[in-house]
């Protein structure tokens, strides 16, 4: 949960998904782009990486990000591990997340796992998810060949309920979902997805500290000066 202490507020952002589907590399790449292109927030020290001698993720990746426009904002970005024998470790990461960016392995002949860690995700969260943890989609990988699309992860969160109304429903509370690329040098959509992410989970607490509960309410107010 959005956390404020000494008057500042800390919002931890989660990048959730399978092996290997670029978790880390997101990360070290949203850390390159703001570092140096003066963005809307900037990162505060280095990437803290628990890793194995591979370079595969062991427990988490961790990186604060502070905004820029309102320097008492800071945004707590964790990666969880995704070898299937981690899953206790990936729940005790999950615990307190304000907001999930839920990376895919775009390549198509990955489909089923990548549901597999989306169920767990859906399961871990209570049914929480879209309606009270906002969800950002990131199909990776993009630079590649026979990769799963926009269109086609739209009908794997019908498939989960959790997407609300047809694809072409703009309610909010429907996961936004970005083609992407993770590295540096073919870099595609990797801060507008965080940045979305990180409007929402503003969006969603401002919204549940006014109880707005009326679906057709247009929350998706103008935050560019808290970001």
């Amino acid at each position: 949960m959005v956390t404020i202490k000494s008057g500042k507020t800390y919002i931890k952002i989660l990048y959730w998904g399978m092996y290997a589907s670029g978790k880390t590399t997101i990360l070290d790449t949203l850390y390159t782009l703001t570092k140096k292109n003066g963005k809307y927030i900037t990162p505060v020290g280095e990437i803290t990486k628990i890793e194995r001698a591979s370079g595969s993720t062991l427990y988490f990746d961790r990186g604060l990000f502070q905004s820029t426009s309102s320097r008492e904002i800071f945004y707590m970005t964790y990666t969880v591990s995704g070898q299937r024998s981690f899953s206790a470790l990936r729940k005790k990461v999950f615990e307190g997340s304000d907001g999930i960016i839920f990376v895919v392995d775009s390549q198509s002949h990955l489909l089923d796992e990548n549901i597999e860690f989306l169920k767990e995700l859906k399961s871990l969260s209570k049914n929480k998810l879209i309606h009270e943890i906002p969800l950002i989609i990131m199909l990776n990988k993009q630079d590649l060949e026979n990769t799963i699309k926009t269109a086609d992860f739209i009908n794997i969160l019908k498939q989960e309920k959790l997407w609300i109304g047809s694809e072409d429903d703009p309610y909010v509370l429907n996961p936004k979902i970005y083609e992407t690329c993770a590295l540096i040098n073919k870099e595609k959509n990797i801060y507008q997805s965080f940045y979305e992410c990180a409007k929402r989970t503003l969006s969603y607490k401002i919204r549940k500290e006014n109880k707005f509960l009326d679906k057709n309410l247009e929350f998706d107010i103008k935050l560019d000066k808290l970001l």
